[in-house]
């Protein structure tokens, strides 16, 4: 079952964007066809597994209305966390917003437990939804053995205005500290 919140506190949802310093609003950054949160940690091996696929999805994606975030739930506001995140952004070229979820607010919403984790948000009658959520896709370790691309295919759905199957796909990689 795909778990949903109401789409006015998903609206109003607000994290501090590393990259420039600014409050960010969850209602206004996903303009657009959707939105793909991927809960991130530079602490975690997986999620730098994954950086090469995440950067090709959102060169892919982007030009057709697709917007990217990533959102890091381990890390404060505070300017040296900043400062390190944003240096991550600049190194690795992924060139989108890190977004810090500094009290967990957006964790505990969309029920996340495992980074990476992916929540695809599209514009409904009510506001955002969540169309899917999960996994990348089914090979973390090797990007040659992928059999199957969860993210690209449900993304893929939702520009035909198709309803993603499956809508969700228990994610793999790291735990997410709790605090």
């Amino acid at each position: 079952m795909l778990w949903s919140a109401s789409a006015q506190n998903l609206n109003e949802l607000t994290a501090t964007d590393a990259v420039t310093g600014k409050t960010m609003n969850l209602g206004s950054m996903s303009s657009g066809k959707g939105f793909v949160l991927i809960f991130h940690s530079l602490n975690c091996p997986f999620a730098k597994l994954y950086e090469t696929r995440i950067k090709a999805l959102k060169t892919t994606f982007q030009n057709q209305g697709i917007g990217f975030a990533l959102i890091n739930p381990e890390v404060g506001i505070s300017e040296p966390e900043q400062t390190v995140l944003r240096n991550y952004i600049d190194q690795s070229g992924m060139n989108m917003s890190y977004l810090i979820d500094g009290g967990q607010a957006w964790t505990k919403v969309f029920g996340i437990t495992k980074i990476p984790e992916i929540v695809v948000l599209t514009p409904g009658e009510s506001g955002l939804k969540i169309t899917y959520r999960g996994a990348i896709d089914n090979n973390p370790q090797s990007e040659t053995a992928v059999t199957e691309r969860h993210l690209e295919r449900a993304l893929n759905q939702i520009l035909r205005k198709e309803s993603p199957t499956p809508a969700q796909v228990r994610a793999v990689g790291c735990n997410v500290r709790t605090y």
